[in-house]
């Protein structure tokens, strides 16, 4: 352990940086659309494909991946809208997808009978476009109409347009905007809240809206009144409104930073703004008020922790009343993973050491009682929904762990255990494997939990070839879960499968994710390397049978274990990657993670960011594992530009790296399944060649 830290270290020192922009010689590859560079990506994609796609394992594992992701036996899941529940659906025949929906009687059946709304592919046919769902918004309580959010190619950016569920169409001179990041939300049938691309002053730094309006039908919407304006230093403004039934209200969200915000309730045309820290998270139903606590409150007398879930009557609140009724309070290894309200109660679902536990609360005459929630499994990843708040306290509920597929439940709060309505097939043979969570220590002494996908039977030579994923950021929890993919493509052919939950995640609430913020940022990879190292420790692997596999802040994650600690892995998938930490703030989103990862323009934040810039800590001398990196031109959240400039570094320098962009897909890497089957198999044809 100790050698490898001290190769680390020496890694770290010697890594040159570049002076300033001007002289990164790669920096034309940011020019998304360019000739050069697309020449360039599609010169390195032919190289990828020639290398990986040729061989009879890449046919097996593209064949067997597709097969799952366009099974039928899937569980088509739904979003009760009025009488109907929606489903958005892609197999071999639709490949771009179909938006559909049944009743309630018929989606309890094996075989339900559904009725299209949109075919997704005859739309792209007629209009030429590549389209991809990425929203829908209905109008309540009629549910008759839609803003549909429509991508080209799974861009966040999207075109919106009004659509009527009833005729089927798009509705004549209805609320249509073109492409951009567009926040629309439903205020009544005829107006909308609003924030586009309205040319100079109307977007933030970051790409999204900084201003919010009032848009009425039948009129422009540059001639909207305006409702908010941000700053260009912030992330995002929005507004939405609550329309359940009798507590009809507006409310307008600053999003300042990632982390940060401010919240206003609009009433007779003015802003009444929220007293609350500035990181907390705010929520409304009915009559009350929610705030999710991220950083420790002192008012009203009283002491809130992080993690913390806040509840109060919104009226008194607003006269000035402090007093909150306290509904969840974490402790050193319980967190909060998400709440949810039906009509009369709200399920909270918890998170006790990386395992969900469920919970009933119910306000009655001012005071709440709670419950675990019957029939909840214990030992199994769940999530739950409520079907329709407005009217109902029926829930569905998710569950499903690394070996089980997932099911689907149906249930009623106060009316028993749910009933079990749905469950996928076993999409691969989990015969004689095994589930384990292990601890690693981190350099720090912190106690990193992890989870171990194997065979019971597992030599302890050092030989198994091993993957180890992990994502550490955003305050994003790495949970169990039924993953198909990873079944068929690694676990059945005797790979160990592996999930670290570092900081920087979730895991633990709030405290364990601002552990690895900014300056802190290296206790992540720290983390990381620690969980690598017990893996080695234990006899489950070895550097040259060890790969790992991230994508976004994932992506940053694997850039930093490649100039970190070359020594610890034999191959390294890095997907949709941020790299160039030197100007990622200034990149499509990425001024919108400067909360996250720190100001790379103020010096003495560079200084600390930069020794987390994979694309500057690269050097022609060490010798790094083989790596994958995959991106997509479409991808307009993290910039193509980050894996384009590592790849052409490192090949400049010498190194051995593969390199593949779709050109469509968005951030999620693919638009629909065939390219989802390809990029995948992609990944676990290199894993197994660089690692068996």
């Amino acid at each position: 352990m100790f050698r490898y830290l001290l190769v680390g270290l020496l890694m770290t020192a010697a890594a040159p940086v570049f002076a300033d922009d001007e002289k990164d010689p790669f920096q034309y590859l940011e020019e998304v659309l360019g000739e050069k560079p697309l020449n360039w990506v599609k010169e390195l994609n032919a190289e990828s494909t020639a290398e990986l796609t040729a061989t009879g394992q890449f046919q097996s594992i593209n064949e067997r991946i597709l097969k799952i992701l366009d099974s039928d036996a899937r569980i088509p899941m739904v979003t009760k809208a009025g009488e109907f529940y929606y489903n958005f659906w892609r197999d071999a025949k639709n490949r771009r997808g179909l938006w559909r929906r049944t009743t309630l009687d018929e989606y309890r059946k094996a075989e339900p009978k559904w009725e299209t709304v949109l075919d997704l592919d005859e739309l792209a046919k007629q209009e030429g476009e590549n389209w991809v769902l990425k929203g829908t918004a209905f109008l309540k309580p009629t549910y008759d109409r839609v803003l549909l959010s429509l991508s080209r190619g799974g861009a966040d950016a999207t075109v919106t347009r009004e659509f009527d569920v009833t005729t089927k169409s798009f509705v004549p001179e209805g609320f249509v905007l073109p492409e951009a990041k567009t926040s629309i939300a439903w205020r009544d049938r005829d107006s909308v809240f609003v924030g586009t691309d309205l040319g100079e002053g109307s977007l933030t730094d970051s790409g999204y809206p900084r201003t919010v309006r009032e848009w009425k039908r039948g009129t422009k919407v540059a001639d909207a009144p305006l409702v908010f304006e941000g700053q260009a230093g912030d992330v995002s403004v929005s507004g939405r409104r609550s329309q359940q039934k009798g507590f009809e209200q507006d409310w307008i969200w600053r999003t300042v930073t990632f982390w940060t915000s401010e919240v206003f309730l609009r009433r007779d045309g003015i802003l009444i703004k929220i007293e609350k820290p500035d990181d907390a998270k705010v929520s409304s139903d009915r009559d009350l008020l929610f705030l999710e606590l991220r950083s420790p409150w002192e008012v009203g007398g009283k002491k809130y922790p992080a993690g913390a879930l806040l509840a109060c009557d919104l009226e008194a609140f607003l006269k000035g009343d402090r007093a909150f009724d306290v509904l969840f309070e974490p402790t050193d290894r319980k967190s909060l993973a998400d709440y949810d309200h039906t009509r009369n109660h709200l399920i909270l679902n918890e998170l006790d050491n990386v395992r969900n536990r469920l919970y009933v609360l119910t306000r009655k005459d001012g005071k709440w009682t709670r419950e675990e929630l019957p029939g909840a499994p214990k030992l199994s990843s769940v999530s739950v929904g409520s079907v329709d708040s407005d009217e109902s306290d029926d829930y569905f509920m998710t569950v499903t762990d690394y070996l089980t597929p997932t099911s689907l439940f149906l249930g009623t709060v106060g009316k028993g255990p749910a009933e079990k309505i749905k469950e996928n097939p076993r999409f691969f043979d989990a015969e004689g494997l095994n589930v384990a969570q292990y601890e690693a220590v981190s350099a720090d002494g912190t106690r990193v939990p992890y989870f171990q996908v194997s065979r019971r039977t597992l030599a302890l030579d050092g030989k198994n070839p091993t993957l180890l994923y992990g994502y550490g950021g955003f305050e994003i929890s790495m949970t169990p879960g039924y993953q198909p993919k990873v079944g068929a493509a690694w676990l059945e052919a005797g790979g160990v499968y592996v999930v670290a939950n570092i900081r920087g995640s979730g895991e633990f609430g709030p405290k364990w994710h601002q552990a690895a913020l900014k300056r802190n940022r290296h206790k992540a990879y720290e983390d990381f390397i620690a969980v690598a190292e017990d893996l080695i420790r234990r006899k489950i692997t070895s550097p040259a049978h060890l790969g790992t596999m991230g994508g976004s802040n994932g992506g940053l994650l694997m850039g930093n274990m490649l100039t970190r600690r070359p020594d610890l892995f034999g191959a390294v998938v890095c997907q949709v990657p941020l790299l160039d930490m030197r100007r990622f703030n200034k990149l499509l989103a990425g001024a919108s993670w400067m909360a996250e990862y720190g100001n790379p323009d103020v010096s003495e934040e560079w200084e600390f960011i930069r020794t987390f810039s994979p694309y500057h800590n690269l050097t022609a001398k060490t010798k790094y594992p083989r790596t994958l990196f995959t991106t997509s031109t479409r991808d307009d959240r993290v910039h193509p530009g980050h894996a384009r400039k590592m790849v052409a570094k490192m090949k400049s320098q010498g190194h051995n790296v593969l390199y593949f962009e779709n050109i469509e897909g968005g951030h999620g890497g693919a638009a629909d399944n065939k390219q989802e089957a390809f990029m995948s198999s992609l990944a676990y044809t290199f894993l197994w060649r660089q690692l068996k």
